[in-house]
């Protein structure tokens, strides 16, 4: 029983120095519990200052600031409970000095603008002291020169591919600074690394150094410019030769294989940007609809040239001649005649067309082979449900002959359509199904 009140005691001790100290804590760090705060100090050495109207109002005077005997950094320290001064880091702190007041050169002080870029850190913390107070900054006569941009290539491109013209952007720009200084630069460079066996052209945003008239690196820090990055473009070409086509279009009794093609020339060399021209290797002249050729033709197409490439061949158009190998046309009459697509619920058809001459074309064994059996016209009645007398509908002619034949021309069917009585029953008439031919 005592070993259990020896502990008991031990325990109400430790918690009684936790409270204690975590009350400690807490008024050390806010304030003491009747809300009066205790307020601390810290110091915060060398934060940057940053001048204000420098690169604007300075330069339109004629004047720069000089790095030499110019202060870059100050001390502060601020004020508060702390646990707010806690919150407060080095990069919240925004020191700021004033240079549109100035209009003459030397040495000169400026007053030190002080403050938070966080907001509200000015609601929890305040500034105690800073040093110094002023900024010294010294004031130069500013003098300005424009310099060329150079570009130094490294790497190489690929076997077969070749580099284009470099353009540069800006390919000059102004630099300011004392004049003692500006004199020694000759130029500004940039350098372009295009990598091993370049296959795609290269486009990048460079940083630039300053160089004297020998070619030697010059230290910037004093060099100044509204200029902070250098567009360079390196084209990597390739050079290729390309087929000219056409693009056929085939139908039945119609098709490529039958067709002697001649294109003069049959290719053009071209060169360009290997990214343009990467994934090409032929030109289409045009579209062709085999249709259209009822025998030997003669067509010139203009050679379209990828946008951006140039045609080392010299030769802008092209000519094709074309004619079919074996082509024959014949007239064939059919009486199978057909329809399709009416409801014919109480209605009756009557087919007033008992023939129907058919013009084909194809090969000769093709066309030969045809005969009235092997078309049939099927005459559309989409557009006719609700009709009642006589019409003449548009038809379809499909052959089933086995053979690559096709169908010239348009064609009709005249059917008459009645309601059936009411006392007589319509009849359906006998419809064979229309086969579609073989494309």
């Amino acid at each position: 029983m005592k070993i259990d009140i020896r502990k008991r005691k031990a325990f109400y001790i430790a918690l009684a120095t936790l409270v204690a100290v975590t009350i400690w804590i807490y008024v050390d760090m806010t304030g003491s519990p009747d809300g009066t705060a205790r307020i601390m100090t810290k110091e915060f050495k060398d934060i940057p200052i940053e001048y204000l109207w420098e690169d604007t109002v300075l330069a339109d005077r004629g004047l720069m600031l000089l790095e030499e005997g110019t202060d870059t950094t100050v001390d502060v320290t601020l004020q508060g409970t702390r646990w707010n001064l806690a919150k407060v880091d080095r990069d919240d702190i925004l020191i700021q000095a004033d240079l549109s007041g100035i209009t003459s050169t030397g040495v000169q002080t400026v007053p030190n603008k002080t403050g938070f870029t966080t907001r509200s850190l000015s609601q929890i913390v305040e500034f105690h002291e800073i040093k110094p107070y002023t900024a010294t900054v010294n004031i130069g006569e500013l003098y300005s020169k424009t310099v060329d941009v150079h570009c130094e290539v490294v790497g190489n491109v690929a076997e077969g591919y070749s580099a284009g013209e470099l353009t540069l952007s800006p390919t000059t720009f102004e630099i300011r600074g004392q004049q003692e200084i500006l004199d020694q630069v000759s130029y500004a460079k940039v350098t372009l690394d295009i990598g091993t066996d370049a296959v795609s052209s290269v486009s990048q945003l460079l940083d630039y150094e300053f160089y004297d008239a020998n070619g030697q690196l010059l230290n910037d820090k004093d060099i100044h410019s509204n200029v902070e990055q250098v567009q360079v473009d390196l084209p990597v070409n390739v050079t290729k030769e390309l087929a000219l086509t056409v693009d056929f279009r085939e139908s039945p009794g119609a098709r490529r294989s039958n067709v002697v093609v001649d294109i003069n020339p049959k290719s053009v060399t071209v060169t360009g940007e290997a990214d343009i021209l990467r994934d090409v290797d032929s030109l289409v002249l045009s579209e062709f609809d085999l249709t259209k050729l009822d025998s030997s033709a003669v067509y010139n197409y203009v050679i379209p040239i990828p946008e951006g490439c140039e045609n080392l061949s010299g030769v802008s158009q092209a000519t094709m001649r074309l004619h079919f190998k074996d082509m024959t046309t014949a007239t064939v009459t059919t009486d199978r005649i057909r329809y399709e697509n009416l409801n014919t619920e109480g209605r009756q058809v009557d087919l007033l067309t008992m023939e129907v001459s058919v013009d084909i074309f194809g090969t000769h064994a093709d066309v030969e082979a045809v005969t009235g059996e092997d078309i049939m016209v099927v005459a559309d009645l989409t557009d006719f449900n609700n009709a009642v007398g006589s019409y003449t509908v548009p038809a379809k002619v499909l052959v089933n002959s086995g053979g690559d034949v096709g169908v010239s021309g348009s064609y009709q069917v005249r059917v008459n359509i009645s309601d059936v009585p009411d006392d007589q029953p319509s009849e359906e008439p006998d419809q064979e199904p229309a086969e579609e031919p073989a494309q």
